[in-house]
């Protein structure tokens, strides 16, 4: 995917110049050795410029790592460790920065090398609180050479996050629909996490859309739409006019970046969209996202941004649903229940009208969208990309701001069921314990609009951390039934 950034951690041990030197340049070699056995050694950068110990010593590390594109900094402390210059490196590194430190590797260090790093990470966290200098720490952040190289993997995703909402552009076009209060959230939050947005009006868009009316590329764009859709080509007469749709928005993400190097985009679909392009975006929304541009439904701004968080650390495509209705009684019985460890409020169906890519559905095929046409002519609404949600692993989540500007989010862990829906739509039978009271106590009181994100697969870790790092206020997950929600009535029962 090209519209994610790839990370290059740059590794920069420290020192306390009480403490012997050695300590943190031999445990460093040791750190980056580990990470070339197991993983991508491009991942990382060793810094060789020199230990800091002193301010002086910072600013050569700094300009190390800019000079040799790193845009991910891991603080290593391979003793006790510099509280200053250490987090100064943090504040004035432009980019995620994280802090491992190094155990006492045997019996024979005690006696005279000891590093004492386990004591340098509270004075290292206190520091960066001192300077209001965000940090990510993990769970637990010291160990040996190959534990140490396995927290900076795992810090990869959460950086490429971190770094691509850092040059990210949010484009969308037209105010949100009618009724549609749900997705409206003050702006300021994004640009408080780093976030550009540029707002147009979908007549901008039409213009556009217009202009592109028989460019030469079309063709070729409706070969790859054939190819893609094979057998559930059912509607072909409006592949030419969602080719040239697809091409509108591609050229727009091109000409509109700026100074980002990164785009999402939250379109408009309805309800004035139909009748004047001829068509529903749903299926050209479905191959953006595929190709690593997320495009939210009904202009749902933190929709879209959640969506491209989640293509960051996963490296892969996501989609954006309704929490959409109940699972019937009877499928659950038949289908669920005695089958699944699950009970029947832990399951529901998530739903949009067709903007998952092809390759998280069973059976894609092209129809029209069936909500829609029952107000308008079928002939406008098509262009939906229908099928059952693959089963597996998911991750389901949203970032968003509140009316009065607080920054929320949640994260539930689950699976799609391998369940036939019968019904239409991309949609599948989603479950995840106790959702039920997730559904209440998190969505319901955290004022959380319908729209979800969805991460194939399980990415909870990451996520909590991304947004933990983002200063997130109210940061909900499913808790396990014993453990009550603040707001759960204990007589309940």
């Amino acid at each position: 995917m090209n519209n994610i950034p790839q990370i290059k951690i740059g590794i920069v041990a420290v020192s306390r110049d009480c403490f012997p030197e050695s300590l943190s340049v031999n445990r460093r070699k040791a750190l980056v050795n580990a990470y070339a056995k197991k993983y991508d050694k491009a991942d990382i950068y060793e810094c060789p410029v020199c230990i800091v110990e002193s301010e002086i010593h910072m600013l050569q590390a700094l300009e190390d790592l800019k000079k040799n594109g790193c845009n991910a900094l891991c603080v290593y402390l391979g003793n006790f460790g510099p509280e200053i210059s250490e987090t100064m490196l943090a504040q004035k590194f432009d980019g995620p920065v994280m802090f491992c430190a190094a155990a006492e590797e045997n019996i024979g260090v005690l006696s005279s090398d000891r590093g004492d790093a386990y004591c340098g990470m509270l004075n290292a966290s206190y520091n960066l609180k001192l300077r209001n200098v965000k940090a990510y720490i993990p769970e637990y952040p010291v160990g040996d050479a190959e534990y140490c190289a396995d927290l900076i993997h795992e810090f990869v995703p959460v950086a490429r996050a971190l770094a691509g909402l850092q040059d990210l552009k949010i484009i969308s076009f037209g105010p949100r629909p009618l009724n549609f209060l749900a997705c409206n959230a003050p702006i300021k939050q994004l640009y408080n996490i780093g976030v550009e947005i540029e707002e147009n009006s979908e007549l901008d868009l039409f213009e556009s859309f217009n202009k592109h009316a028989g460019d030469k590329r079309i063709p070729e764009v409706v070969a790859d739409m054939e190819k893609e859709l094979g057998k559930g080509n059912k509607k072909p007469e409006i592949l030419a006019k969602l080719a040239q749709y697809e091409l509108t928005l591609l050229d727009w993400v091109e000409g509109h970046k700026g100074s980002k190097k990164y785009v999402a985009i939250a379109g408009k679909c309805w309800p004035a969209f139909q009748t004047q392009f001829g068509f529903v975006p749903c299926y050209v929304n479905s191959r953006l996202t595929g190709k690593g541009i997320p495009v939210s439904c009904e202009v749902d701004i933190y929709g879209c941004l959640s969506e491209y968080i989640g293509t960051c650390i996963s490296g892969e495509s996501v989609t954006l649903l309704d929490i959409n209705n109940t699972v019937p009684q009877d499928m659950y019985n038949a289908s669920i229940k005695g089958k699944h460890d699950y009970k029947f409020t832990d399951t529901f169906m998530g739903f949009h009208c067709g903007n998952t890519c092809s390759t998280r559905l069973c059976n894609p095929t092209m129809k029209y969208q069936k909500i829609m046409a029952r107000s308008l002519p079928v002939e406008v609404t098509n262009g939906t990309l229908e099928g059952d949600i693959a089963p597996g692993d998911i991750t389901f989540y949203r970032l968003q701001s509140t009316a009065d500007n607080h920054l929320y989010a949640y994260v539930a862990e689950g699976e799609v069921l391998p369940v036939a829906t019968q019904s239409f739509g991309s949609i599948g039978v989603f479950a995840i314990k106790e959702m039920g009271r997730f559904y209440r106590h998190v969505l319901i009181e955290g004022g959380f609009p319908h729209h979800g994100a969805v991460a194939f697969g399980h990415f909870g870790k990451q996520l909590f951390e991304v947004f933990k790092y983002l200063g997130v206020e109210k940061l909900g997950y499913n808790q396990p039934a014993s453990v009550p929600y603040p707001t759960e009535n204990p007589f309940k029962n």
